[in-house]
C-alpha cells in the first residue's frame, strides 16, 4: 500500500516536471518564431521560475539533520510504567539558501510486538532553516519502543513542486509493566501454619534489631524507624534498614501459553502482578528470581541484587504469548536454577488439574508451592471452589481479578 503510494507520488512529481518542460519549450518557441519584448519577457520570468525551482529542488531537506529528546514529567529515565506518556521534541536543522514557508514533519513511533503510531505536525522554519516538533505520545502500554526514520516534506512558496528528505533522529525507551504497592504479603508470615498433612512452618524474613544503614522514606513506614538525624541533613524523609533473618527464596513462575488465556487484558495482569512482586521483593531484601514459562523456559536465579531484579523486569518487557508450548517441559528445562526448599509461585489462570499435576511436581522437587490466580470473565464462585480446592491441599492461594485488589489479596488471609 505504501509503494503504491509513493509510485504514484514519484509519477505526479515526473509529470509535473514534464510539463513545466513543455510550458518552457513553448516560451522559447514563442520567442524564436514570434519575437518581441513580450515574448522575451515571459520566457525569462518561466527560467527564473524554473531556476527558483530548482534551487529548491537542491535545497537541504534531504540533507537536514535532527536531535530528538525524551522526557517524562520533569526528567526522562528508564523508569517508565505502563500508562505514562512520553514528551517528545526534535529539533531540526535544514540547510539551504532559500527560507522554506514550511515543512510537514511526520513522526512513526513503532512497538516490538509491530504496532505503530504516526504523528503529523507542520512546522514554520527560522530564516536558518531551524525548527523545532513537540509533541505528547498516548498513554503507553508495557513494551520495547522506537521511532523510525523521521520523513519531512517541503513544497515551494507557488506549491508547484514537493521536496522531501529522511533525518534519522533515534530514539528508544522501555515501558515497564505496571506495578502497585504491596505493603505485606502473608507468605512471608511466621505464625501463618499451612493447612493439610503436609503442613510446613513458614520462615519470614523477620528484622533483627541490628541497623544495617538507611534507605528512603516507603509510606507505610513506622513513625519508631524514622531515622531523624538523616532526615535532618539530607532534608528528605529517611528510614532505618534493619539487617533481617534468612528465608527460603522465592520463585515466581509467570506462566504465557496463550491456549491458559481468555483475553490480552488477563495476561498484562498476570504480568502486572509479577512485577509487583518483584518490586515487594526488592524492597523486602528478599532473595526472588523469575521464571517464564512457556515455548520455551527461561529462568533467572533468585537474588537480592538490584541489577538482577531489574534485569527480571526488563524481560518481562519483552514478554509476549506463546501460541504453543509445555509448561512442565519448560519447567523441566531449568529445574537447576530452582533452589531447592524455596517457595515456587506459579502466576497462572489455570485452575483444573494441570495446575495440581505442576504443584505436586513443584512439591516432589522439594519445594514449597503456591498459586496466585488470574481471574477473567469467569464466575466469582468458580475461582472460590478453586481456591478452597488448593487450600485444602495445603498449598498458599490468592485470586486477583484487578492489580488494584492485589495488595488487599496479598496481605489476606488463606
Amino acid at each position: 500500500m505504501s509503494s503504491n503510494r509513493m509510485m504514484r507520488k514519484k509519477s505526479g512529481r515526473s509529470g509535473r516536471i514534464w510539463l513545466f518542460g513543455g510550458v518552457w519549450l513553448t516560451c522559447l518557441l514563442y520567442v524564436l518564431f514570434q519575437g518581441g519584448k513580450t515574448s522575451f519577457m515571459l520566457l525569462s520570468m518561466v527560467t527564473l521560475l524554473g531556476v527558483y525551482l530548482w534551487i529548491g529542488g537542491r535545497s537541504g531537506v534531504s540533507r537536514a539533520k535532527g536531535v530528538r529528546y525524551l522526557s517524562s514529567g520533569a526528567e526522562y529515565s528508564e523508569t517508565l510504567h505502563a500508562g505514562d506518556q512520553i514528551h517528545v521534541r526534535l529539533h531540526l536543522s535544514i540547510p539551504g539558501f532559500l527560507p522554506l514557508p514550511y515543512v510537514i514533519v511526520r513522526e512513526v513511533l513503532k512497538r516490538h510486538t509491530g504496532e505503530s503510531w504516526s504523528f503529523e505536525e507542520s512546522i514554520i522554519p527560522s530564516i536558518k532553516g531551524n525548527g523545532q516538533l513537540s509533541f505528547q505520545t498516548t498513554p503507553l502500554e508495557r513494551g520495547r519502543y522506537y521511532f523510525a526514520d523521521t520523513e519531512i516534506i517541503t513544497e515551494d512558496i507557488f506549491g508547484l513542486m514537493e521536496n522531501k528528505g529522511l533525518v534519522k533522529a533515534p530514539g528508544e525507551f522501555r515501558v515497564l509493566p505496571r506495578v502497585v504497592f504491596i505493603p505485606y504479603w502473608q507468605l512471608n508470615n511466621r505464625k501463618t501454619r499451612l493447612a493439610g498433612p503436609d503442613s510446613v512452618l513458614t520462615r519470614t524474613r523477620r528484622e533483627t534489631t541490628q541497623i544495617n544503614g538507611v534507605r528512603d522514606y516507603v509510606y507505610g513506614d513506622r513513625l519508631s524507624r524514622i531515622h531523624w538525624n538523616a532526615t535532618a541533613k539530607t532534608g528528605s524523609w529517611k528510614s532505618k534498614e534493619f539487617e533481617h533473618e534468612t528465608v527460603p527464596k522465592t520463585m515466581l513462575v509467570l506462566d504465557h501459553l496463550s491456549a491458559h488465556y481468555k483475553s490480552g487484558d488477563q495476561f498484562e495482569l498476570a504480568v502486572s502482578t509479577t512485577a509487583s512482586l518483584l518490586e515487594f521483593g526488592g524492597r523486602e531484601r528478599m532473595g526472588i528470581g523469575l521464571c517464564t514459562a512457556g515455548q520455551r523456559g527461561k529462568a533467572i536465579q533468585p537474588s537480592e541484587n538490584g541489577m538482577e531484579r531489574q534485569k527480571m523486569l526488563h524481560h518481562l518487557v519483552d514478554l509476549d504469548l506463546d501460541p504453543a508450548g509445555d509448561m512442565m517441559g519448560s519447567l523441566e528445562s531449568t529445574i537447576r536454577l530452582f533452589p531447592q526448599g524455596s517457595f515456587f509461585v506459579l502466576v497462572s489462570p489455570l485452575a483444573d488439574e494441570r495446575a495440581l499435576e505442576i504443584f505436586r511436581w513443584a512439591d516432589a522437587k522439594g519445594m514449597i508451592p503456591c498459586h496466585v490466580h488470574i481471574g477473567g470473565s469467569g464466575r466469582k464462585g468458580e475461582q472460590d471452589q478453586w481456591m478452597e480446592v488448593v487450600r485444602k491441599r495445603g498449598i498458599y492461594a490468592y485470586s486477583v481479578s484487578s492489580l488494584q485488589e492485589l495488595p488487599t489479596v496479598m496481605g489476606g488471609g488463606m
